[in-house]
């Protein structure tokens, strides 16, 4: 479902470790989602995007993450993805699909990458440098 921004403020990236989260709205305007964006406290190439439907997480982009361990036991290395599947939430992870997120640096083009893969279908504004 195509969603754009119902704000259009400059906001400040988080950095070391924090976290910002931005509502969205379906073009129609009948549902209200969030993006959630966060770094990392201590590894500053850490991040995170989400895209979330009320406190349900539809799709998660970790990047320099830690390894994440799925249900069946299999390992994802540290970039992957989580995406939505009934009946397990957000608790499966993927390897980061090359057909959508071509490069995983610069880290610019990973977030524009994501935006997409997610219908997002406008650019938050942010004050300052956007990626260090």
């Amino acid at each position: 479902m195509p969603k754009r921004l119902t704000k259009t403020q400059p906001l400040t990236y988080p950095f070391g470790g924090n976290r910002v989260t931005i509502p969205l709205i379906s073009l129609d305007e009948t549902e209200s989602f969030y993006l959630d964006i966060s770094s990392g406290q201590f590894n500053l190439t850490r991040k995170k995007y989400q895209n979330r439907f009320r406190n349900v997480v539809l799709v998660r982009l970790e990047i320099n993450g830690c390894p994440h361990r799925n249900p069946d036991g299999a390992t994802i290395g540290p970039n992957h993805i989580h995406i939505y599947r009934e009946g397990f939430g957000d608790r499966w992870a993927f390897q980061v699909p090359n057909d959508d997120f071509m490069y995983i640096d610069p880290p610019r083009r990973i977030f524009a990458d994501f935006l997409t893969y997610c219908n997002i279908t406008e650019t938050p504004e942010f004050i300052g440098e956007l990626f260090p």
